[in-house]
């Protein structure tokens, strides 16, 4: 059985686990997504970050950016660097590791829309946009018809679910090689 973690003692313990975790994120977070990545102490609860985060708004340490979302400030960077050492290697590992996950999930979805709207007329039609993009600018824009709102969430699930797979198939398939033909 393991034994609790109990690296939080006070309220700055959970404030300087926030600056590093914010100082490794690469985009704005949620005080949901905050917990989640700060969670690497049995001795943390959620009611922690709801009272930390806003008093570190209010001393300029984070700065809400979008409604509920928060980014590390330039005074908040700079208190991070002299104090990460004081968490212990093995919270900084967990909280990295955990910001890591949030950094991927958050870059793909990104990247990744779609949608889907009903078409006018008589039929029931709808209009599935489905979009791929990277850090450049757009890779793919499909649109496609869906015969039933049931459809269409369907297709918007699957491709939020395997863009790249898609993307990587139609590569490859329009890419190939066929006999005798001159590409």
């Amino acid at each position: 059985m393991e034994a609790p973690r109990g690296f939080i003692r006070d309220m700055l313990d959970v404030k300087m686990l926030i600056l590093f975790v914010m100082a490794e994120a690469k985009y704005a977070m949620t005080m949901q997504a905050i917990y989640e990545a700060t969670f690497q102490d049995d001795k943390l609860s959620y009611f922690d970050i709801a009272i930390a985060v806003p008093q570190m708004v209010d001393t300029g340490h984070l700065q809400e950016v979008e409604h509920g979302k928060y980014r590390l400030t330039p005074f908040g960077r700079d208190a991070e660097k002299t104090t990460w050492d004081g968490i212990p290697k093995p919270v900084l590992d967990r909280a990295r590791a955990a910001v890591i996950r949030f950094n991927q999930k958050t870059r793909r979805e990104q990247m990744i829309h779609a949608g889907y709207s009903r078409r006018e007329g008589e039929r029931e039609e709808y209009a599935v946009r489905l979009d791929l993009g990277d850090e450049i600018g757009e890779l793919m824009h499909l649109e496609l018809t869906a015969g039933s709102e049931k459809q269409a969430e369907q297709l918007k699930k699957a491709f939020e679910e395997g863009a790249e797979l898609l993307y990587r198939n139609i590569m490859e398939q329009l890419s190939a090689r066929k006999d005798h033909a001159d590409v």
